[in-house]
């Protein structure tokens, strides 16, 4: 029966949705399809049916779209789902997710299409969690527990899928048991490698230390869920990457640490372009650097010759990397490191000089966020509008949340300078947003 889950239904593909599946309508009812593409005729299966909408997968399609490719393999691994479409088209689907989201959601209207920028689709990923299963190790089907191979998605580097191919061998022949997931890093050269392993209780690290003789890694950890700490197996736990801040003649460069498991931008093909993009909407003046990780975009001020720079960061893991790569810079830039909240509200870190003094200085600073993907806190954002900076520059990914934030700034009396998309995961659904905004009134709320 039409409408039913397992039931096959034809519909018109109409649009892009955030998430990665595309809207249609059947019998009056929203469709919410994978596999397909807008301006598609399909024929799909349904999965699940929701309150008011339906949710189905592509069984054959109909109508070609001109811009349909063959994926190379399953569209549902790592998150390609998008593989099915050629490049040139995808950034104009985020273009358009990005403009629907942020008014569906944010009620915020933009006139045009924002520009997208583009990555290579094969290789660029410098960031990675493998998930292991039967001495296998691989990414997760879409919406599944289910291994995939992660070659198939031309995400990792030829030298790294080398490494996981090495691995799964010698966890064979060596019958090592008890491997839950690797969190993986390397530098934007490639050069660097750095794994870190998660064990099951119970499990012995130091015979995992096999799994560095290929000579692929420069850096091998592990930790057991039922221990606290972590056991270097051999090497450095953390990686280097040099960010030209500014090309052509002079150019200047940033030298970020960053260890295995502090966050930083997973894209070597736009990491420069990412942080050059930032800088190039902060203006004179000090500057407030609120999630800021290991210091890619602060510092990268600091090395271009800007002064009077704050970065908070209260992860213990990114805070210890963003104090060492601040060191350079001396009394030019300054680390809280505590939580945005605490931050913003006043209530710490322990140490309140440093934390104070740069309190006084958001009213007239740019404020860099670069929160995670649920976005700016409640409370933060609350007492981010109460202190009114001049200036906000918004790195978000996740366009949902930054629609639900871009929002409250605008209530609180900002105005949205620009919106630009930044590519940093093709053949994802996934798409970096960066969004500007200048105070335009005083905010008279409570």
């Amino acid at each position: 029966m039409s409408g039913q889950r397992g039931s096959l239904i034809t519909v018109e593909i109409e649009k892009p949705a955030a998430g990665g599946r595309m809207l249609a309508r059947h019998e009056g009812q929203v469709v919410l399809v994978w596999g397909a593409i807008p301006g598609e005729r399909v024929r799909a299966r349904i999965e699940r049916v929701g309150r008011g909408v339906m949710f189905a997968e592509t069984s054959e399609v109909l109508v070609p779209s001109a811009d349909r490719r063959a994926a190379g393999g399953d569209w549902r691994c790592g998150g390609n789902v998008f593989a099915h479409i050629v490049y040139a088209r995808q950034t104009t689907l985020k273009a358009e997710i990005i403009r629907d989201t942020l008014g569906r959601i944010g009620r915020v209207w933009l006139s045009a299409l924002p520009a997208v920028v583009a990555s290579p689709e094969r290789g660029y990923r410098m960031r990675a969690r493998l998930h292991a299963r039967d001495r296998r190790l691989g990414f997760l089907l879409e919406g599944t527990h289910q291994l995939c191979d992660a070659a198939t998605t031309g995400q990792l580097l030829p030298e790294t899928l080398a490494w996981v191919a090495d691995t799964e061998r010698v966890m064979v022949q060596a019958h090592l048991k008890g491997l839950a997931g690797i969190e993986l890093a390397e530098n934007a050269q490639g050069g660097e490698r750095v794994c870190h392993l998660h064990l099951a209780a119970g499990t012995d690290a130091p015979p995992f230390a096999r799994l560095a003789d290929g000579g692929q890694l420069t850096g091998l950890s592990a930790e057991r869920a039922d221990r606290i700490g972590v056991e270097q197996l051999m090497g450095s736990a953390f990686v280097s990457d040099v960010v030209t801040t500014r090309a052509g003649d002079g150019p200047l460069t940033v030298q970020l640490r960053h260890h295995v498991r502090a966050f930083f931008q997973g894209n070597r093909f736009l990491l420069e372009p990412l942080v050059r993009h930032v800088a190039g909407r902060v203006p004179s003046g000090p500057v407030v650097d609120l999630y800021a990780g290991v210091g890619l975009f602060g510092l990268a001020l600091a090395a271009a010759g800007r002064d009077g720079i704050t970065l908070v960061e209260g992860d213990p893991v990114s805070g210890a990397d963003l104090a060492f790569n601040a060191e350079p810079y001396g009394p030019r830039v300054s680390v809280v490191r505590c939580s945005v909240e605490r931050f913003l509200l006043g209530t710490g870190p322990p140490d309140t000089t440093v934390a104070t003094a740069a309190r006084r200085t958001v009213t007239a600073a740019t404020v860099i966020l670069d929160p995670p993907r649920t976005g700016i806190s409640k409370d933060a954002l609350r007492s981010l509008v109460r202190a009114q900076p001049a200036h906000l520059v918004y790195v978000s990914c996740d366009i949902a949340t930054l629609a639900r934030d871009a929002r409250a700034l605008l209530d609180g009396g900002y105005a949205l300078d620009g919106v630009t998309g930044i590519d940093l995961f093709p053949n994802t659904a996934h798409v970096e947003t960066v969004a500007s905004f200048t105070r335009s009134k005083t905010f008279t709320g409570c």
